[in-house]
């Protein structure tokens, strides 16, 4: 779509499992034609990422040729997808080929890796030196600790993140969503556009290195958590927060809440919600740092009082006051709020070969613009779907020398 930011941008797309193809798809849904490089045999590891879906619908094992991985299903929207096996000698020709006139290559190999098959960002930029080429890793291009491999939980863990949730006294907590995975590829995408716009300027190009474990400790160190706990405000605390109280997630008769009245005004309106609004007035909750020193007095004041009500009376209860509160929902409901589906950040998944799939919806891009569009329509190619498009229409490739690289298994 010509009406996209980045339309007529292309990027060849290296990546595999979830930091990097989040990164290109996004590039994708912001209008880049993105070119998947996958593995002739098996292609991106996501293709095996079970549950699947098929004409049989959602499954654990893949039974039909249509069957395919959600996680693919979901990532590899808006993508084409050629194959060529980057181990054969001849594969650099070609990858040379494709990237002569391509603007970004976006790849999250371990470090080393691309320097070992020759297409590094010190051989492309032989090639094309207005390349942006961005690499995302768990540590950085440089290496890291033992293979320099990383996998979400071992970031999280590194970074420190796991220390911050749970009770206090209690073991660490695992972020239920791979946050280091989805973190790192939001500042890849940031560094890609930057240097792009750079490279107008300069007609150069440049290395964009992203790790997972920089981005998200990075992220941490925006709340001194340390610096809290030496002043008597410990990092863990559960559910509640006291260095904001009042603040926290509330358990109601039906369920639980979130409830964020950090200021005096909030304050004074959850009293007036409970119907006592002479706390207001008493010394321990009046102003900030009182209620800061008793926060367990306060906390346990409204946990007593929502115990009893329903989610939906306390939320309007304290809306009805201007504090701000809100049901916490189960992840289903959340996807399907009519709100973020009206604004396309969550869109409905659709299968190349069965069309929309019924009740599974899938990440939009969730960026709108007052003149451009984010959207993705592809749906995820097959394995390879692209070969001919990309190899004979766009490079030039004869018949007969696809059939000589295909023969030899370089795709």
């Amino acid at each position: 779509m010509t009406d996209q930011p980045l339309a007529g941008r292309t990027v060849i797309d290296l990546t595999t499992a979830l930091s990097g193809p989040y990164a290109t798809l996004l590039l994708a849904g912001l209008g880049a034609t993105v070119i998947k490089v996958e593995k002739p045999e098996g292609g991106d590891v996501a293709r095996t990422n079970s549950p699947y879906y098929g004409p049989g619908g959602l499954a654990l094992d893949r039974t039909h040729a249509d069957d395919m991985s959600l996680s693919m299903l979901v990532r590899g929207r808006g993508k084409l997808s050629v194959t060529l096996n980057l181990k054969e000698p001849r594969a650099r020709a070609v990858f040379a080929d494709l990237v002569r006139d391509a603007d970004i290559v976006v790849e999250n190999y371990s470090p080393g890796v691309t320097q070992r098959l020759g297409i590094d960002y010190a051989a492309v930029r032989e090639i094309n030196p207005r390349i942006v080429y961005t690499s995302i890793s768990g540590f950085g291009a440089q290496g890291g600790p033992g293979s320099g491999k990383a996998m979400d939980s071992i970031v999280q863990a590194l970074s420190g993140v796991m220390m911050t949730a749970g009770e206090p006294g209690e073991g660490p907590v695992r972020f239920g969503l791979p946050i280091g995975d989805l973190l790192a590829p939001l500042f890849a995408v940031v560094g890609t556009v930057s240097a792009l716009l750079q490279a107008e300027q300069t007609g150069e190009g440049q290395h964009v290195d992203v790790s997972m474990l920089g981005a998200l400790t990075s992220l941490m160190a925006c709340e001194p958590f340390d610096a809290l706990e030496a002043v008597g405000l410990p990092q863990r605390t559960g559910s509640m927060v006291p260095r904001l109280a009042p603040f926290g997630i509330l358990e109601a008769a039906d369920g639980h809440l979130a409830l964020c009245a950090p200021t005096d005004t909030f304050a004074a309106g959850v009293f007036r919600a409970m119907g006592r609004p002479d706390l207001g007035d008493d010394d321990r909750f009046r102003q900030r740092d009182a209620r800061v020193r008793n926060a367990d007095d306060l906390h346990a004041l409204i946990a007593d009082w929502c115990r009893d009500r329903s989610v939906e009376e306390i939320v309007a209860a304290f809306t009805a006051e201007g504090v701000p509160a809100a049901p916490v929902r189960e992840p289903a409901e959340a996807v399907r709020d009519p709100l973020v589906q009206q604004r396309e950040e969550v869109v409905p998944l659709v299968h190349p070969q069965l069309g929309a799939i019924t009740d599974i919806v899938a990440t939009g891009v969730p960026i709108r613009f007052s003149a451009a569009r984010a959207t993705l329509d592809r749906p995820a190619p097959g394995l390879g779907e692209h070969n001919d498009h990309v190899y004979r229409e766009l490079l030039g490739y004869s018949p007969e020398e696809l059939a000589e690289l295909a023969e030899q298994a370089v795709i």
